[in-house]
């Protein structure tokens, strides 16, 4: 799979989108980057008068790039339209701000993907290659539920 093509099957949209490139990905993980527009709304009111990259959007970008662009890659040609990425577990660490227009880099290393979970050791570096935040990320590939057949509706005591 063409790594524009991963990109293409992410479920998210500007101004959620936060994947601008993938550099490098395997079997056995990721690399990507992401440069934070000044013009972003959360610069808006975090913090007043000395804008700086809240922990969860770094923690999404880190999510984004390198669990479900992995997890994609992964699932090759079985992930659709139809199937959900949920966010199962984050243990992230934060060393260092991210400004806006600042461009980061995500590198991703697999622990295990077994029975649909897919858990990544992640780390983030800024354009002077040093260390952001680094953690451990899990997330679950989900298909749409299937309707249960007629008449065969659980029956609740």
């Amino acid at each position: 799979m063409r790594k524009e093509e991963i990109i293409s099957k992410l479920p998210y949209s500007k101004p959620f989108l936060f994947v601008e490139e993938i550099s490098h990905i395997d079997e056995n993980g990721v690399e990507g980057n992401f440069t934070f527009d000044e013009n972003l709304d959360f610069y808006k009111g975090h913090f007043k008068d000395f804008p700086v990259t809240p922990g969860v959007i770094l923690t999404e970008v880190m999510a984004q790039i390198g669990v479900v662009c992995l997890g994609i890659f992964l699932l090759n040609n079985t992930f659709s339209e139809n199937n959900s990425i949920a966010l199962t577990s984050t243990n992230v660490e934060f060393l260092k701000p991210i400004f806006p227009n600042e461009k980061v880099k995500v590198f991703s290393e697999k622990i295990y993907f077994r029975f649909g979970k897919l858990k990544c050791k992640v780390m983030m570096k800024n354009e002077k290659g040093e260390v952001v935040c680094t953690g451990i990320i899990a997330g679950m590939m989900v298909s749409p539920p299937q309707p249960s057949p007629q008449g065969r509706e659980p029956k609740l005591d």
